[in-house]
């Protein structure tokens, strides 16, 4: 795969603009046929209400050749907790006449130097061009678990945050930001009070087994330990919704959680100053697009 030095002629690369959406979205649709138009029209539009981060590009990267949208690299930036900035490169698609090309779209997104890159569902094709890019595992699996079944712990409880919840000012106001923005998104955003501590999470329903076994994704969580703690809380949350099991990305087993480590299972991977913990998918695809 040719990454460096010019493109030909009548070929080029830059940011996606929205007069391009129509053209994006037709190329998506042709490397992901399995995806709906609806579904890329929605991704792009949730990708349009997010704030802008700096002069970074708001939906990504695409190759042009003339007129024809070609090549397509979706990228989500966004400042994390702490004011890092981190992009989440998602559905990288190309036309097979220009494959050879696919990597301008990928080495021009990742010129900022102070940006931490994520490739969260890499396809099996693409893996070695990640790991060639010395992108590096921040998730080797993932922990499949029932949340009730974990020891219950004191007298946790779990409230759904929304604005005005007096219980939000008992966060840092980094995570209490966090909770509402993604509950703005559709996730499922709680906090689980001990006493005087309080603790924040965000799920998101999806299913798995090859969509046969609903279930929540856990999208952010300071971490494992906190997870741990609050599991049986959140299983009696999520039992109301109707859902008993849940999945984190982890790099073994997680201690204090019933279930099953499924190793090798949705790997992801980061490249940068500041990468992610197991369980922190804040602001990517996973939350910004619909399942």
């Amino acid at each position: 795969m040719s990454v460096l030095g010019p493109l030909p002629e009548g070929l080029s690369c830059r940011p996606i603009e929205e007069a391009d959406w129509p053209g994006v979205i037709d190329c998506l649709r042709r490397g992901f046929p399995e995806r709906s138009q609806r579904h890329w029209e929605g991704a792009l539009e949730r990708m349009s209400s997010r704030p802008a981060v700096q002069d970074l590009p708001r939906y990504g990267y695409l190759l042009v050749c003339g007129g024809r949208v070609v090549g397509v690299l979706l990228a989500l930036y966004f400042r994390h907790p702490g004011d890092a900035i981190r992009c989440n490169l998602s559905s990288w698609a190309v036309d097979e006449e220009f494959r050879s090309y696919a990597g301008k779209l990928i080495m021009t997104a990742m010129r900022r130097r102070d940006v931490t890159f994520l490739s969260i569902t890499p396809a099996p094709v693409t893996l070695k061009v990640t790991e060639a890019l010395r992108f590096r595992r921040f998730a080797e699996g993932q922990q499949a678990f029932v949340p009730l079944l974990s020891r219950a712990t004191g007298a946790i409880r779990a409230v759904v945050a929304r604005p005005g919840l007096a219980e939000l000012d008992r966060l840092p106001e980094e995570d209490h930001t966090l909770l509402l923005d993604h509950a703005a998104l559709g996730c499922d955003s709680v906090v689980c009070l001990d006493g005087d501590d309080a603790y924040p999470f965000v799920l998101k329903p999806r299913r798995v087994m090859r969509g046969l076994i609903p279930c929540s994704q856990v999208i952010y969580c300071r971490s494992h330990a906190d997870l741990s703690r609050c599991a049986h809380a959140l299983g009696r949350h999520l039992a109301r919704k109707g859902l008993f099991f849940a999945v984190v990305d982890a790099c073994g087993p997680v201690p204090g959680l019933t279930g099953r480590y499924f190793a090798s299972v949705g790997p992801k991977y980061a490249k940068g100053p500041n990468p992610p913990w197991p369980g922190d998918l804040a602001f990517t695809e996973f939350a910004v697009f619909d399942a």
